[in-house]
């Protein structure tokens, strides 16, 4: 028994050193962000076919569009993860100020129009922008930076610091938002705010009255009216009453996952997406991808969300710069909260908010504002002590290889790297 436990022990320690390397949080993002985007066209184009061709379209319309939002949000990523903290600090307020203004033309005639109901976007000629996609964006990086000012000057321990100007802020973004009728999105404002309130330390009680106010308001706004109600009921409905059924998209998101068995139908094999279910390139994209890739895709889908989700929390963890912490905190809040409403949706577990999967759906103007903040992400990863060392070792190790012309024996890496491990494990950070 002794010796099957040995080669246990070994890999187990083998995979605690992998997994504690300074670059592990800086691949997990890139990796599963990389892979979640490229997934996601894969899917985008296998389920908005047969809805180009019903619009009498080319069968690649939706997917070319998503591609060229792809390759912008490449560069934005790309911008994102170069910047110094201190131009992303700099820049937090014209955003803000942006995404602000963006808002109030939503509600302008002429400039602003509805979609499936809700008035949430506008018209800029060349292209149609959600701006409420932007506020999330802008409210991450003005609250984190708000709080880092405030943290330097330790003053996060009076109630009025933490409330005052985030909160009041956050609640005019939240009723331009919900001027549109677009509770989907408001929900994930106001779990970024709470994920910021949580991030700065706030008190038990503050933290449950601002949850009580936000559960009083929400409440209210789904009981005064009828649609939010009939999502609201259409919670684990798994039949149809008929055509006219107020449930009959969550009901085929059920039929897609569920006939979709282990391995799928096979990618482009969708039954679900020949009219049968609505918005199957949006909203519903995982349940068109638990049609065709079956279980395994979904649960691959979940698994690269779950490291996403663990390595921007280990950024913020390991962080000893307030701004990055509160940053890193508050877009993985955003990403997640956003996957998790939408995937429950789809499951029947959660109503249905009319959000996009973050990284996965057809929406260039959810796609961009994501894209750089997993920018963001990487830019905080690269920037730790430990990634900071092990990246200069790399660079000069590389270089060392240019130069030697591959001659054997030129090669000191690992020397370096051992150097630099123990520069790391002397910090008081922790760091590894």
């Amino acid at each position: 028994m002794r010796r099957r436990e040995l080669p246990l022990r070994r890999l187990r320690a083998r995979a605690r050193r992998a997994w504690d390397r300074p670059l592990t949080a800086y691949y997990l993002i890139l990796g599963s962000s990389f892979l979640l985007t490229l997934l996601g066209l894969v899917m985008v184009y296998s389920a908005s076919i047969i809805r180009a061709l019903q619009l009498s379209l080319p069968g690649s319309f939706f997917f070319r569009k998503q591609l060229l939002a792809a390759v912008v949000g490449a560069v934005l990523l790309l911008i994102a993860s170069r910047m110094p903290i201190k131009l992303h600090r700099a820049l937090a307020y014209p955003i803000l100020a942006g995404a602000i203004i963006l808002m109030v033309l939503v509600q302008v005639p002429g400039v602003g129009f509805a979609v499936n109901g809700n008035q949430n976007w506008i018209e800029l000629g060349f292209i149609q922008l959600q701006p409420s996609e932007f506020g999330k964006l802008a409210l991450v990086l003005w609250g984190a930076d708000l709080l880092a000012r405030k943290h330097d000057k330790q003053l996060l321990n009076q109630w009025k610091h933490l409330l005052v100007p985030l909160v009041p802020v956050a609640f005019m973004i939240l009723g331009l938002i919900m001027l549109g009728g677009d509770m989907g999105t408001a929900t994930i404002l106001t779990a970024i705010l709470f994920g910021l309130l949580w991030l700065a330390g706030a008190p038990t009680r503050l933290f449950a009255g601002v949850l009580a106010v936000a559960l009083v308001v929400g409440a209210v706004l789904i009981r005064t009216s009828e649609n939010r109600m009939a999502r609201l009921q259409c919670i684990g409905a798994s039949e149809l009453g008929g055509p006219d059924d107020p449930c009959w998209q969550a009901v085929h998101g059920i039929y897609a996952l569920a006939s979709g068995g282990l391995f799928g139908s096979g990618l482009g094999a969708s039954v679900e997406k020949w009219g049968q279910l609505p918005e199957a390139h949006t909203d519903f994209i995982f349940a068109i991808a638990g049609e065709e890739l079956g279980l395994a895709g979904t649960l691959s889908v979940l698994g690269l969300f779950a490291a996403l989700g663990y390595a921007g929390i280990r950024v913020a963890g390991r962080t000893e710069d307030p701004f990055v912490r509160y940053a890193a905190g508050g877009v993985i809040t955003w990403i997640m909260a956003q996957a998790v409403i939408n995937m429950g949706a789809v499951l029947g577990l959660l109503p249905i908010a009319g959000v996009p999967l973050p990284l996965f759906s057809y929406g260039r103007s959810a796609l961009l504002p994501t894209m750089f903040a997993i920018g963001l992400l990487i830019a905080f990863a690269r920037n730790e002590p430990a990634a900071r060392a092990a990246l200069a070792v790399r660079q000069r190790a590389s270089g060392r290889k240019r130069t030697a012309g591959g001659e054997p024996g030129t090669d000191r890496a690992p020397r370096s790297w051992n150097t630099m491990r123990r520069r790391v494990r002397s910090r008081p950070s922790g760091e590894r």
